[in-house]
């Protein structure tokens, strides 16, 4: 055999090893998804997954909005992660189409887009490349928030930033309204309420913070209230503010790193805004100041048993 041959084989085999070592490592990387109870108020629900829930709003936003076009890498063909799929076919390729593998140009365009009076829905395909187009932020939990925040955001006049978590794209499964709704930008949701710590976070992070508030109460008799959020640009002040003046603890978690974090920004208000309240400094929980491989996220992200460590902390400081 030649040289570069055995090369090739010892390239297959450390390949793999490190995606056996990858799948052992990601089964300890778990979300306990808790899905949404939907008022009655809504009228009749789908089971949907987070997938689903993108696509049904897509799908009202185009159809409700003759002005509205969707656009970005791939979309026309249903999207990487399949989010517009069908969708072309449904409203044809003037109002569902592809552009060049340029993030700044598909920004631009929706800018004249929408200056020219129409509704402009840009996908990024992933997070990395969106820098440019910061304004406002939002990151859904779930199916049932990820349509309604959805549909608000493509209605609202401002640019806005649409986050979607792929862990959960068809991880997570509820009951979410089949008709058109909206949930306001910018309004935070307590989840749980309590009277001992409060614990901030958003996206996939606050099923995290879930399952610490029930280990907290189990294990230490520790009362936490939970707060999705939801919105981080603009983020939900008073929500936060009322809720730590009441409980006087304060830890908030993402898995974005820590230095220059959104959890840096809710301290320092909390800071300006609660300090003759604290019973503790603010505590942040997130991910580590590292570029890291697949292989080790489960060491990277903040997961339950750190978070539930910063509840023993915070509960026992001084």
């Amino acid at each position: 055999m030649s040289w570069k041959f055995l090369r090739c084989l010892q390239n297959a085999r450390f390949l793999k090893k490190n995606l056996e070592t990858s799948l052992s490592v990601h089964r300890c990387v778990s979300v306990q998804y808790v899905p949404d109870t939907i008022s009655a108020a809504h009228g009749e629900t789908t089971r949907m997954n987070l997938v689903q829930a993108i696509n049904n709003a897509l799908d009202i936003a185009l159809s409700t909005d003759p002005s509205a076009v969707l656009f970005g890498e791939d979309v026309a063909f249903g999207g990487v992660f399949r989010c517009s799929v069908e969708l072309k076919d449904r409203y044809g390729r003037d109002r569902v189409f592809n552009t060049p593998l340029s993030e700044q140009g598909i920004v631009a365009f929706g800018i004249g887009v929408a200056a020219m009076g129409s509704t402009a829905i840009a996908e990024i395909q992933f997070a990395d490349y969106i820098f440019p187009a910061f304004d406002q932020v939002v990151i859904p939990r779930g199916p049932h928030q990820a349509k309604g925040l959805l549909l608000s955001c493509i209605r609202d006049q401002n640019p806005c930033i649409f986050f979607e978590p792929k862990i959960l794209y068809r991880s997570a499964i509820e009951e979410v309204p089949s008709g058109d709704y909206t949930i306001p930008i910018g309004q935070a949701e307590i989840l749980l309420e309590g009277d001992d710590v409060t614990l901030i976070g958003y996206g996939t992070q606050i099923h995290v913070l879930r399952e610490v508030a029930n280990m907290a109460q189990e294990k230490f008799d520790v009362s936490c209230e939970v707060i999705d959020l939801r919105t981080i640009l603009p983020w939900d002040e008073e929500t936060v503010i009322n809720s730590v003046k009441k409980t006087g603890r304060c830890i908030i978690s993402h898995e974005a790193p820590i230095t220059m974090g959104v959890a840096a920004e809710i301290a320092a208000t909390i800071q300006d805004e609660c300090f003759l309240n604290l019973e503790a400094p603010v505590m942040r929980i997130c991910g580590y100041d590292t570029p890291f491989p697949h292989v080790f996220e489960a060491f990277y992200l903040p997961d339950k048993w750190r978070c539930l460590e910063a509840v023993k902390k915070i509960v026992n400081y001084g």
